[in-house]
């Protein structure tokens, strides 16, 4: 049981660690005659790597990513495709200090504690550089998802949320936090100054929104659409909290305030809002899917923390090396790219089970 894989039908398997020569990814399952390309992936790398602003960590890695397999003539064959990235810019030498000890807030001690060794350096396979892989994988399965568009952006950073009403996508990409507020982005950018000047970090929740996502994906019970998208949620780097539609708010809302009532209009049944987050009993309706997660502040800053080393000693420890201040902003293109893979699979699940079910979800080739 290796636990580096993840999906049924559509299941992408990522190796390789922060330090190492290279990381790479396969995904097994893709369809073929579908067209592909690293031109098609490359875009979504660049939006999620690394030193493209100064709120990110300053780690220069190009992320120019190889297909390996699986493509032949510029369309998939079916079989597995093999992607890789190589590390060009690791600087190990940051990580010696801590080589013995267990960095509070990271998983050193776990991993030490469940294989009885670790590569301390930049947390080896714990390390967020494993999630470039997840969008090179999640851009192999928007090809699957025609008529699908995923968009991802942060909402909130430490304790400053953006004002629903100043939503705008187009917002998104005028500036280096992935706000669809432009008002909170400015407020934003002098917040997340103060706190990389002084060492520290802040915590940030991210909204992932898929439109045109036909109803009947998901399945009852242990195959719930919105379980799989909180696990693919929750197995991204430093995320603490998962919620569908209005999550945790609903708790706070009456049965009138929460159901979403509906009403023929044109000759189909419409929901009247989404409450539920495009998903009910674990089957997608054809609304909007709506998810967030809480990214917790980065565990890796300047300011000394208790801990203990290997000897059983106590110890203060300081972080050095290059850091995101907020790693909430570059998890905004794994969110996308979790659940594009969590759709994809979804589809040939339901494609599988339902051959002659229409899902308005089809190939480019049927």
């Amino acid at each position: 049981m290796s636990h580096n894989s993840f999906g049924h039908l559509f299941r992408v398997t990522t190796w390789g660690e922060s330090h190492g020569p290279a990381i790479g990814g396969v995904v097994d399952g893709c369809p073929p005659l579908l067209t592909l390309s690293e031109a098609d992936i490359q875009p979504w790398l660049d939006r999620r790597r690394p030193g493209q602003s100064k709120f990110t960590t300053q780690r220069q890695e190009p992320d120019q990513v190889r297909i390996l397999s699986g493509v032949f003539e510029g369309q998939t064959t079916g079989t597995p495709i093999a992607l890789q990235i190589e590390n060009v810019d690791q600087r190990s030498k940051d990580y010696g200090e801590i080589a013995r000890s267990f960095r509070p807030g990271h998983a050193d001690i776990t991993y030490d504690l469940k294989y009885g060794i670790r590569d301390y350096r930049g947390g080896g396979r714990s390390s967020a550089r494993e999630t470039a892989m997840r969008v090179a994988a999640g851009a192999v399965a928007r090809k699957l998802l025609p008529g699908v568009t995923i968009r991802g952006a942060l909402v909130q950073m430490g304790p400053h949320r953006i004002d629903r009403h100043q939503w705008d996508w187009a917002a998104v990409d005028e500036n280096p936090f992935f706000c669809p507020d432009r008002q909170a982005a400015v407020l934003w950018e002098g917040y997340l100054s103060a706190i990389r000047k002084s060492g520290s970090s802040c915590g940030a929740v991210i909204e992932v929104v898929a439109e045109g996502v036909s109803p009947g994906l998901g399945a009852p019970i242990y195959g719930k659409l919105d379980a799989d998208i909180a696990a693919a949620f929750m197995s991204i780097n430093a995320v603490k909290g998962v919620e569908i539609g209005e999550g945790f708010a609903a708790a706070s809302l009456s049965g009138e305030e929460n159901a979403d009532e509906l009403r023929m209009q044109d000759g189909q049944a419409r929901f009247l809002s989404n409450h539920a987050g495009g998903i009910l009993g674990g089957i997608a309706t054809g609304q909007p899917i709506v998810a967030r997660f809480a990214v917790k502040p980065t565990s890796s800053i300047l300011a000394p923390r208790q801990s203990v080393n290997q000897a059983g000693q106590d110890v203060d420890l300081v972080t050095k090396g290059r850091h995101d201040p907020c790693v909430g902003i570059r998890a905004v293109s794994v969110g996308e790219a979790m659940l594009a893979c969590v759709l994809a699979d979804h589809l040939l699940r339901h494609r599988a089970q339902n051959p002659h079910a229409p899902t308005g979800l089809t190939f480019p080739h049927n």
